[in-house]
This record gives structure tokens, C-alpha cells and sequence, in this order.
């Protein structure tokens, strides 16, 4: 497969001028992902393995109710752990619709390691753990619409 440096260049700059940590373009069978951050390529496939196929619900916090999913559980937007959305977008836990989630709460996770997507304008842009930890709560479900800021995950 012959690269196309110009394009790599071209979609390098994009992100550059953007602030997008991905950027992916598919042409027939080609397809180009340029990506920053310290990422390595393989990270969404080797947590692939490693995720749980369904994402259980958060253990309840000291004399709070049980809550009825994940996103209701609203307390941890001030918890200092939350990884909070950096743009609007749609939210994703899965790297495809039939793969298993990136991470499930209880999960031990490395800094760095993606804990979901968040896709805007049609380029996938990982969310990452910010320190090593377990995920503790996933604030989101698959395919919510998210907004800047907005909280998603807490891990600690």
C-alpha cells in the first residue's frame, strides 16, 4: 500500500488547527486515521479484549438510592475523578456497534487507556483516562448525545 504524504501532511495540519485529537478518511478500501496525543494506533483493539460486554450498573454511594442507570447518577459531576467531555458530540463505549465496550465499571485502567468515544463532526475522538485507576462510574450510555464539559466517567 502506497501512503499518500501529502494527505497525511493535509489531515496533520487539520488537527493542528482544529485542536481534534483524530481525524479518519476512507476512499474505497483506503482508509487514513492521523491521530495525536501519545495514543498507540493498537490501544482501541487491545481494550477490546480486555472490556466486558455490558456495562453494569455504578455501585451506590454511602446513603444515596440506588440509582436506575448509569447516566441518572448525577452526584459525581463535582467529584474531582470525572472525566468530563471536551466538545459535543455522540458518545460511544464501543470502538464499532458489534464490539464489546471499551471499559466497564470495576475495570482497571491505565493512563491513557480510551475509555469511550465521543464523535463529532464525523471524526471519532477517544476519551482517555487521565490517571491510572479503576472506572468507578460510566455517567453515559451508548449513542448519547453529550455536551462540552458535560460529565462522563469517573475514575479514581
Amino acid at each position: 500500500m502506497s501512503v499518500d504524504s501529502d494527505l497525511v501532511r493535509e489531515l496533520a495540519e487539520m488537527l493542528a488547527e482544529t485542536g481534534l485529537t483524530e481525524i479518519e478518511v476512507e476512499d474505497g478500501d483506503r482508509r487514513i486515521r492521523v491521530s495525536r496525543g501519545g495514543l498507540p494506533a493498537a490501544a482501541p483493539a487491545q481494550a477490546l479484549y480486555a472490556a466486558a460486554p455490558a456495562v453494569a450498573p455504578a455501585p451506590a454511594a454511602p446513603a444515596a438510592p440506588a440509582a436506575a442507570g448509569a447516566a441518572e447518577n448525577v452526584p459525581a459531576a463535582d467529584n474531582a475523578n470525572t472525566v468530563k467531555s471536551p466538545m459535543v458530540g455522540t458518545c460511544y463505549l464501543a470502538p464499532e456497534p458489534s464490539a464489546g465496550n471499551f471499559v466497564a465499571v470495576g475495570d482497571s485502567v491505565k493512563k491513557g487507556d480510551t475509555l469511550l468515544i465521543v464523535e463529532a463532526m464525523k471524526v471519532m475522538n477517544p476519551i482517555v483516562s487521565p490517571r491510572d485507576g479503576t472506572v468507578q462510574q460510566l455517567l453515559v450510555d451508548n449513542g448519547d448525545p453529550v455536551e462540552f464539559d458535560q460529565p462522563l466517567a469517573v475514575v479514581s
